[in-house]
């Protein structure tokens, strides 16, 4: 027998390196400017912390300096966030290009008009009392629908075809955009119940009626950077791959597990 070719037939193939989709000039432009976007409204958030700390006032509440700290920092994480994670979505790059151009500029919207209420030391959300405060309420309503529709693709298109990047990278994204449909679901819940009880003339029950969602949304709101960051960090560790899918495991299912109690909360208190 010819060992030698006996050797070269047990031989298989190695299987590909799954990294990032190939990117363009523009997209690399894009990224930059997502990420220099995020990285704004991540100070603005940093930067109205200090004022809040200076000026006072309630934390809680319709008016208060909470909406542009929390919305500036939230808003600018996730920003970065979705700008890395998409990398590993095998999609056009110019159409991925072209979603986050318009998912930043919303972003940037979100949080000026929210900025700019809080400045006039108004709500910036559900107030319809003049004309003015109305056009601010409803383009951050649209706006939100904008963010539904952008993350909605992304998520669709991650389970569409399998996401590239190290192991365990494709569930971790998958997961992520997964747990953010509850986020943009709960959102959505807490806009439509508002409007309705502002549009019916119970404007002091539509700024508290949102409460019993927040944490639903604020849990499930950040999966999409968790879970892939974990993913990454367990891909630079020396430690085998069955080990590492089964951190990223229980993470996930920690991370559910705290969706379902946020969730449970908010059914007996919504």
């Amino acid at each position: 027998m010819d060992t030698r070719n006996s050797k070269d037939l047990d031989r298989t193939p190695a299987a590909p390196a799954r990294t990032s989709v190939p990117r363009i000039p523009g997209a690399r432009r894009v990224e930059r400017l997502c990420h220099a976007t995020g990285l704004s409204l991540v100070v603005s958030g940093l930067v109205h912390l200090v004022v809040f700390a200076v000026d006072g006032g309630p934390w809680d509440g319709p008016v208060s300096w909470r909406k542009p700290v929390t919305f500036g920092l939230s808003f600018g994480v996730t920003l970065i966030a979705v700008t890395w994670v998409t990398s590993y979505l095998r999609v056009g790059a110019r159409t991925r290009a072209v979603l986050l151009a318009v998912f930043a500029a919303d972003c940037v919207v979100e949080v000026g008009g929210i900025t700019l209420q809080a400045w006039r030391r108004v709500p910036s959300h559900l107030d319809m009392e003049t004309p003015f405060d109305t056009a601010v309420s409803m383009t951050l309503a649209v706006g939100g629908g904008v963010l539904v529709v952008l993350l909605t693709v992304f998520a669709v298109a991650s389970f569409r075809q399998r996401p590239s990047g190290p192991a365990g990278m494709d569930l971790a994204v998958r997961s992520g955009f997964a747990i953010l449909l509850v986020a943009l679901a709960s959102g959505a819940a807490m806009i439509a119940r508002g409007v309705v009880l502002t549009r019916t003339g119970h404007q002091e029950a539509a700024y508290h009626s949102t409460a019993p969602l927040k944490p639903l949304h604020g849990v499930s709101l950040h999966a999409v950077l968790v879970l892939p960051a974990l993913a990454w960090l367990l891909s630079r560790t020396p430690w085998s791959e069955t080990l590492r899918r089964r951190l990223l495991y229980a993470a996930i299912g920690a991370y559910v597990t705290a969706v379902v109690g946020a969730g449970l909360w908010a059914a007996l208190t919504y």
